[in-house]
């Protein structure tokens, strides 16, 4: 075992020996999931509340991420050795950028404008077990009362329809490849493109990027496909992200904020700001993402952070872009893979943007999207104990 596991074992050793099974099998592994879901969908409504024209993103991403810890704090008051918190910063990103921005107050504002395509991405955690979610609104959308159309709502609607497709597909007995031949047929009906690189996981305790995975689109090149069944009593986490572009992103130059600690490097630094800031990462984020925003002193952070991203201690999570003038657009939702069916457990009931496209799915995909959700029972977080 390395320095690192046995530090995240130490860590959470109190949780860990109260829950020996780690899946669904246990109730108290869904009521974690529920518990996190329920913060989640609570946070993401917030943040789009606050995403209005004028508005700073930074602003936006700081109430973001004060309102996870807060209403985290507010659970599970009775279990003081609990972790609770931020699974994945607060990210904010408009138009033709991908994801992952979450600036620092050191960077120039960025002002929302009426007519932004805004993706609003986060996750929440409680004793490991993460909901993670996104969605995609446009500013001032909807104030004329006339639905979007164009290149942007043909984005919206393929995004939409292939989530609806993978929440069904993916249950025991389909394969990976089953969901991926949805997606893109989906985002073929409405002449967009799923942008590479995007990934669904299965999600494990302290993990957001299990070793299952499902492509949006079939890999090419170094990629690899390793198929796989879905199982009962797994938890994924799908991500379903559209271009009108060509589905290739690149960097632009935009800083990154968002990091996370490898569990399987380790390496004998060499100033101190790197070892101060490796030790508080290890205290306070040994598993999971983290945003600079997160340390008070921000020009120590940038020092130290430089010989950690040489050595591969920590992992970046990098701003991309689309060509410029593309839209991206973004849903991302956690589904629990329960032995009677399927559950959705984040981002249920947000509106989606007033949107009209000239295209539609064909009848294969209609099929899919007709089958049914089972087990989504709107009062179970009644029931949850949050003691």
């Amino acid at each position: 075992m390395s320095h690192k596991s046995r530090q995240i074992q130490q860590h959470h050793n109190d949780s860990d020996q109260e829950h020996e099974i780690e899946d669904l099998s246990d109730d108290s592994v869904i009521n974690f999931y529920m518990t996190s879901s329920q913060v989640c969908n609570q946070a993401i409504k917030e943040v789009i509340a606050l995403c209005q024209e004028g508005k700073s993103i930074i602003d936006i991403c700081v109430a973001g991420d004060a309102f996870i810890e807060s209403a985290c704090a507010k659970l599970f008051t009775k279990r003081k050795n609990l972790e609770k918190g931020i699974a994945f910063p607060t990210c904010v990103s408009i138009n033709d950028c991908v994801g992952h921005f979450s600036p620092l107050r050191s960077e120039a504002p960025t002002l929302l404008k009426k007519g932004d395509i805004v993706k609003v991405d986060l996750g929440v955690q409680f004793d490991g077990y993460v909901a993670m979610g996104a969605h995609t609104i446009i500013v001032g959308g909807g104030d004329a009362g006339q639905p979007l159309t164009g290149r942007t709502a043909d984005a919206i609607c393929a995004a939409h329809f292939a989530m609806e497709a993978a929440i069904r597909l993916v249950k025991e007995g389909n394969k990976s490849s089953d969901v991926t031949k949805a997606i893109t047929k989906i985002a073929d009906a409405y002449h967009v493109t799923p942008v590479a690189g995007i990934l669904s996981h299965d999600l494990k305790r302290w993990s957001l990027d299990g070793e299952k995975i499902i492509f949006s689109k079939a890999p090419t090149g170094h990629q690899r496909a390793d198929e796989h069944q879905f199982e009962t009593n797994e938890v994924y986490c799908i991500d379903i992200v559209m271009s009108t572009g060509d589905g290739k992103s690149k960097d632009k130059g935009s800083r990154t904020t968002v990091f996370k600690r490898d569990t399987n490097q380790n390496y004998q630094l060499k100033m101190k700001a790197s070892k101060d800031l490796l030790h508080d990462i290890n205290l306070r984020y040994p598993a999971l993402p983290f945003t600079l925003r997160a340390f008070t002193d921000e020009t120590k952070t940038r020092l130290g952070l430089g010989e950690l991203t040489s050595h591969g201690l920590v992992n970046s999570f990098p701003v991309l872009y689309e060509a410029a003038g593309n839209a991206v657009v973004q849903f991302k939702a956690t589904i629990l893979l329960l032995p009677s069916g399927n559950v959705k457990i984040t981002c249920n009931d947000l509106p989606l943007p007033f949107v009209s496209s000239t295209y539609s799915v064909d009848e294969e995909s209609k099929a899919i999207l007709a089958l049914p959700l089972k087990n989504e029972k709107k009062k179970s977080s009644d029931k949850m104990d949050t003691n």
